[in-house]
């Protein structure tokens, strides 16, 4: 009789989807912020017990990094499809709308992920809220780059300012961000995203 031996290179399989209680997880800290996410929380949404989530995750900060990627990936993933537009105006309009749709998607929590964790992070998550940040001025400098780019070829007027467009439009997207966790409705995002982009010098 042969001996069954398992394949090499096989580990034991994982009881569960990394991705869906990835997106399990996500769903709790966007609802609730990363300090109003209890372990209790995260390992009943995500249906894991602790000793799983810390093994396959770390620890709560680590899940939290985790959680964060995948949200810029997906629900966020249209920041980086708008800086690829052809125009600045079509780059400022693609963020806006864009924002609105993320926002007032119904089967998203309220807010943004991001701006909610930032907001709600006090001193024991400083390491969070530094992330949260450096997050966001990673965004706003990739976008100040491509308003550069649009000025240099001319798709700007001369006396523009990139780095004051940027943090503006930047702005109008975390403000509303703000009024949809406070229940703006659609509708209302849509008219400050068209008043924004009637201001803007594009």
């Amino acid at each position: 009789m042969k001996n069954r031996k398992s394949a090499p290179g096989r580990g034991r399989p994982r009881a569960f989807d990394p991705d869906r209680v990835l997106d399990r997880a996500m769903r709790v800290f966007w609802q609730k912020g990363y300090e109003g996410a209890s372990l209790s929380d995260l390992t009943r949404a995500m249906g894991i017990n602790r000793p799983s989530l810390y093994a396959a995750f770390g620890d709560k900060k680590k899940l939290f990094c985790r959680v964060l990627e995948r949200y810029q990936k997906g629900p966020a993933a249209f920041v980086h499809s708008a800086l690829k537009e052809p125009t600045a105006r079509r780059v400022a309009g693609a963020l806006l709308f864009g924002t609105v749709n993320a926002l007032s998607d119904p089967h998203n929590p309220r807010g943004c992920l991001a701006v909610h964790g930032a907001l709600a992070c006090g001193d024991q998550a400083k390491s969070v809220r530094h992330q949260l940040i450096s997050s966001r001025d990673e965004r706003e400098a990739l976008l100040r780059e491509r308003l550069r780019r649009a000025k240099t070829a001319r798709d700007l007027p001369r006396d523009s300012n990139p780095t004051n467009l940027a943090g503006f439009i930047v702005t109008v997207m975390e403000g509303m961000a703000i009024q949809a966790t406070g229940g703006a409705a659609r509708k209302q995002l849509r008219s400050i995203a068209e008043t924004a982009l009637r201001v803007l010098p594009l």
